[in-house]
């Protein structure tokens, strides 16, 4: 006699959730965050990020999420993990497939709407409480966006076209949490071919003697973002 597989009960939605940090050469690093306006976790801060609809892809129910709760539109999101533990949302059984990228705040103006009733910047290392398991999604992106930078160049879409080369150091400092020695740190960019140093001087800034401006080498970089580097050996 055979014996039939009983039915599997199932009962799983599926969500995304878009962790953007913004780099300010003033402020350094934030992330994303919106104001619920809705129950679970009502007036709480949260990632922006909702449901998927069946007809979306989860890509454009990221980007639609973004759009719709805080007012931006992110050219590309690179996908971080997936958290499912049976108990991070109270309303049931729910899936999240979270995304990541870094941007330049300043490019953005912020408009909250839909679900969200805010949305702002909020420095990496002054977070306010977050909703749901939304503290351990924006550390593990963290941990991602550090180990991506030791093999992969950032910076391109992040500084102005030309730039001292400080600001540079100040981006990798910034990113990484903690000093690099800079005399190596330049020595070792300028041998990868990444940054060129142009025959400008920086705008002349109290007493001191303007140092050179550099750029990216924009070839070289889309080259290194496809072959990477070990960044470990420049700090």
């Amino acid at each position: 006699m055979n014996k039939t597989t009983p039915a599997i009960k199932q009962d799983i939605k599926v969500s995304v959730d878009a962790i953007v940090f913004g780099y300010n050469q003033e402020n350094g690093i934030s992330v994303l965050l919106i104001k619920r306006k809705i129950d679970p976790f009502a007036d709480q801060w949260a990632l922006p990020g909702g449901f998927v609809h069946n007809e979306e892809s989860l890509e454009e129910a990221v980007a639609r999420e973004l759009k719709e709760e805080a007012g931006v539109s992110i050219n590309y999101l690179e996908q971080l993990f997936t958290f499912g533990k049976p108990d991070r949302d109270p309303r049931t059984r729910i899936i999240s497939v979270a995304y990541f990228g870094l941007v330049k705040s300043a490019d953005f103006s912020l408009f909250a709407s839909t679900d969200a009733s805010e949305a702002a910047w909020f420095n990496i290392y002054e977070l306010p409480p977050l909703a749901f398991d939304h503290q351990e999604i924006v550390g593990k992106a963290i941990a991602r966006l550090r180990a991506k930078i030791t093999y992969e160049p950032i910076g391109f879409e992040l500084l102005d076209a030309r730039f001292v080369f400080s600001d540079l150091e100040q981006l990798y400092m910034k990113l990484l949490g903690h000093n690099i020695d800079r005399r190596n740190f330049k020595r070792k960019v300028m041998s990868l071919g990444l940054v060129i140093e142009l025959d400008e001087k920086a705008p002349s800034i109290g007493a001191g003697r303007p140092g050179n401006l550099y750029s990216f080498d924009y070839e070289k970089y889309k080259q290194l973002k496809v072959n990477g580097f070990d960044l470990n050996k420049l700090l």
